[in-house]
């Protein structure tokens, strides 16, 4: 072998490796993503996002022109890579494969609850959402975290750097399969992060209730109820990107739809 050929192979073999496991999603899902037979087509973005992103904003233009007004995209105020490397599925199996995860229906006012291993929700429940299926028999993993039993993964995670005077954070983490979501509902100001996936968000202010069914799923509402609507009742609507930030004031009516198997975490502000 001629001199530096050696070295050459070596990176060819290593640069066709990365891209071998970029292809595979595990470097850029984390591994949530289902591929190849049976994986579930692609859930589409809103045509045009209503919503305003921001990545250069600070906390005086925050509470003067969206904390109670208005919500907006928050981009770059935070680095939660770490974050983001321990939320893999693999990471997050062996660490919590065992505890036990209380799982709320997804409906608005979520009445049932079934607490199970997080590996069996992972393995046999995070499948895609079943257009057919009504909100109480659809189960979602979002909220009722055991914080003592988490706490070193939250422990990692840095939120958006805002706050609302008298107001304390409490974390909500969550991961559900695509075409999930929740319906219309709403309760005080917070911030939701999308940590893999894309979650496509749908919102009213506090005067204007949405017309929607508290049982039926968000996928349903959107095939369903969505294309009737005018354009001037229409909601603000965007589609919130893997380490974007969602901004919602308080009372805003708002739902969500996973476009793909989601991870995400949120901030309330109670």
């Amino acid at each position: 072998m001629e001199p530096g050929a050696r070295p050459r192979l070596l990176l060819a073999v290593w640069t066709l490796a990365a891209l071998a496991r970029r292809g595979s999603g595990e470097a850029g899902d984390g591994g949530w993503q289902r591929r190849g037979p049976g994986a579930p087509a692609a859930l589409a973005e809103e045509q045009r996002c209503a919503v305003e992103r921001r990545a250069d904003l600070s906390y005086s233009e925050f509470v003067q022109h969206y904390a109670f007004s208005r919500p907006v995209i928050l981009q770059g105020l935070t680095d939660n890579s770490r974050f983001r490397a321990l939320c893999s599925r693999e990471r997050l199996l062996a660490s919590f494969g065992d505890s036990v995860v209380r799982l709320s229906t997804a409906n608005t006012y979520s009445y049932r609850k079934v607490d199970l291993p997080f590996q069996e929700y992972v393995e046999h429940l995070l499948h895609p959402q079943d257009p057919t299926s009504l909100g109480n028999n659809t189960l979602y993993f979002f909220g009722d975290n055991n914080f003592s039993e988490w706490a070193s993964l939250f422990q990692h995670y840095s939120p958006p750097p805002f706050s609302l005077l008298g107001t304390t954070t409490a974390y909500s983490f969550g991961i559900a399969g695509a075409g999930s979501g929740v319906p219309f509902h709403w309760h005080g100001p917070g911030f939701s992060e999308v940590i893999y996936g894309r979650k496509r968000w749908f919102l009213y202010p506090p005067e204007k209730t949405p017309e929607f069914h508290p049982n039926k799923t968000t996928l349903t509402w959107l095939q369903d109820t969505y294309p009737t609507l005018a354009p001037s009742v229409r909601p603000l609507e965007c589609t919130v990107q893997a380490g974007e930030v969602l901004y919602f004031p308080d009372r805003w009516w708002h739902a969500t739809l996973n476009l793909d198997t989601s991870v995400f975490i949120s901030t309330f502000l109670g």
